[in-house]
């Protein structure tokens, strides 16, 4: 499961530079949430699953969803929009492994993250700034898109460690439904008030349609499951392999070269991974 939860969560910055130019922003996720909705409802009828029990498990997805969709992706759509590079935009998001790990040291005590997960992490960073290093600036930097990919980035952490914290295990299907329709009602009245025009282009449903099915179906569904099983600080981790794995899609998709110092920053991030995630010796 990591290793297919890479590959599609590394579509994502693809499925953006497609959509992007033919909707805006918020109104593009708005519908991609209703959408969502709509499919795991009828998966769930269809399966007949069990729904969350209780109302403060209700809320607690709810909370998750507003922080890991709305907050998330919101921010990293906005900034993008608005003129912030999508290699700086992975950089700043790609911090989420190493402010995950200060936060469990400081709310757990330096034994919660071992010695050799703090190199990995380390190891993990620097590989992911060769990778898109060389794409900072490319676009201006405002203090409006940097708050907003801040924002981001403090959306999903906050989200991944509420969500370990809080949230009992239950059935991925209606998870993920509590999340979305709480994701879809914060940010469907931003939408409405969203300026932007929408352009019905043959690569804006095929966008649509790859969110909607993959990303969300797929990749969230592969995101809860893997936080509810796993510890955070090896969860987190596997987003550090996001920007590589991406860098290697736009050279197949868009022959964006692949230099030696990207190659480099591959091999050295997914040695860092390796070892957060390589369980301890006997």
């Amino acid at each position: 499961m990591p290793a297919v939860f890479v590959l599609v969560w590394s579509t994502g910055f693809i499925v953006a530079r497609y959509g992007m130019p033919h909707a805006p922003p918020l109104g593009f996720l708005a519908l991609r949430y209703a959408l969502s909705v709509l499919a795991f409802g009828v998966w769930i009828a269809i399966a007949r699953a069990a729904w969350p029990q209780g109302r403060a498990q209700w809320g607690h997805l709810a909370v998750t969803g507003v922080l890991m969709h709305a907050g998330y992706l919101g921010g990293v759509w906005a900034a993008v929009k608005i003129g912030i590079g999508a290699g700086t935009v992975a950089l700043i998001v790609g911090l989420q492994p190493v402010l995950t790990a200060v936060w469990l040291s400081l709310t757990q005590g330096a034994h919660s993250i071992a010695r050799r997960q703090w190199l990995g992490l380390l190891l993990g960073l620097g590989g992911l700034m060769l990778v898109v290093g060389h794409k900072l600036g490319v676009g201006e930097i405002t203090g409006v898109n940097l708050a907003l990919a801040v924002f981001a980035l403090l959306s999903i952490t906050a989200g991944t460690l509420y969500q370990k914290r809080f949230i009992a295990p239950c059935d991925v299907r209606t998870a993920n439904m509590v999340q979305l329709a709480a994701a879809l009602a914060v940010t469907l009245p931003l939408a409405l008030i969203e300026r932007g025009a929408w352009d019905a282009h043959p690569e804006l449903i095929g966008a649509m349609a790859w969110s909607v099915f993959v990303l969300t179906l797929g990749g969230s569904s592969m995101l809860y499951l893997l936080i509810q099983r796993g510890a955070a600080a090896k969860v987190t981790s596997l987003l550090y392999l996001v920007p590589p794995c991406t860098a290697v899609l736009a050279w197949l998709l868009f022959n964006e070269p692949l230099s030696a110092q990207v190659l480099g920053g591959i091999a050295l991030t997914a040695a860092g991974v390796a070892l957060v995630v390589r369980a301890p010796a006997a």
